[in-house]
């Protein structure tokens, strides 16, 4: 089918790579901290689909009533989300406390953060959780899940193309590439991050508990924390670096982000977001 309509339309396999080539090219961007990024979907799109797969979550998985711990958690994204530069109003963000013994949380498009109780076994106090509500919001922020997505479809449309040269099979083949690549847009939102996006978040998410009245140090206790959890690690460390190495790249950029946290205590905003 797909052989036949680039046929129709006078659209060789040549002209197809190099049209992909030059989308893909269009489409790069630079993250907060200036690495080079690939991003094909519309910001409206990647919101929508955050916004399905945040409602699909909160079906199967019961929201805490636990009303102490909801504030609790709520008081630290509220206190860190007004120094969001990208968007500042809490009201605009949907942050969603799970009851679940799983130590984890993450993040979707449109502004969707879903943190589990479980986390409170390792992150234990206020600075410690504001690292990891900090890192999740971090990747939203940085667009991470539109970049994961992009890739997938970079990957498919590259073997579109190869397969389109190789003109091997094409009508049978194309349906299922194209049904392939719908199937994993939609189930690579919810994928885990790269390593490398993991490591971004670490250094947003520390600059913006910082900006917000954290104590920034207190992100390396958070993972020596982690660190102890035995054979069985906590799930938020399953896709990130290796604990050594997340503690030296922390390690590196508290002295700039302490910089700012000093500055919040001389304007004395110190966070004082206490769990009842």
């Amino acid at each position: 089918m797909l052989k036949k309509l680039l046929k129709k339309n006078n659209i060789t396999p040549a002209i197809l790579i190099i049209f992909s080539t030059g989308i893909l090219v269009s489409a790069c961007a630079t993250s907060p901290e200036g690495r080079k990024q690939l991003k094909l979907i519309p910001d409206a799109q990647m919101d929508a689909m955050g916004a399905q797969s945040f409602e699909q979550i909160k079906q199967q998985t019961a929201i805490t009533k636990d009303n102490n711990t909801r504030q609790y958690i709520l008081c630290i994204a509220n206190k860190i989300i007004p120094n969001v530069k990208q968007s500042p109003d809490p009201e605009q963000w949907e942050i969603q406390v799970f009851e679940d013994n799983q130590a984890n949380a993450f993040a979707l498009p449109g502004n969707k953060i879903g943190v589990y109780t479980g986390i409170l076994k390792y992150a234990k106090n206020q600075d410690q959780l504001a690292a990891v509500i900090g890192h999740e919001i971090a990747h939203v922020i940085a667009e991470h899940g539109n970049e994961r997505v992009s890739s997938q479809m970079a990957t498919q449309a590259g073997m579109n193309a190869v397969a389109l040269v190789l003109d091997s099979k094409q009508d049978e083949n194309s349906a299922m590439i194209l049904a392939g690549l719908g199937l994993g847009v939609q189930y690579g939102i919810t994928l885990p991050f790269s390593r490398s996006h993991e490591s971004e978040a670490d250094m947003i998410g520390l600059d913006l508990m910082a900006q917000s009245g954290f104590d920034p140090k207190e992100s390396v206790n958070l993972w020596q924390n982690m660190s102890q959890a035995g054979s069985a690690p906590p799930e938020f460390m399953s896709t990130h670096p290796s604990n050594e190495t997340r503690i030296k790249q922390l390690q590196q950029r508290i002295p700039m982000a302490d910089i700012a946290f000093k500055k919040t205590l001389a304007k004395a905003q110190r966070a004082t977001c206490k769990r009842q």
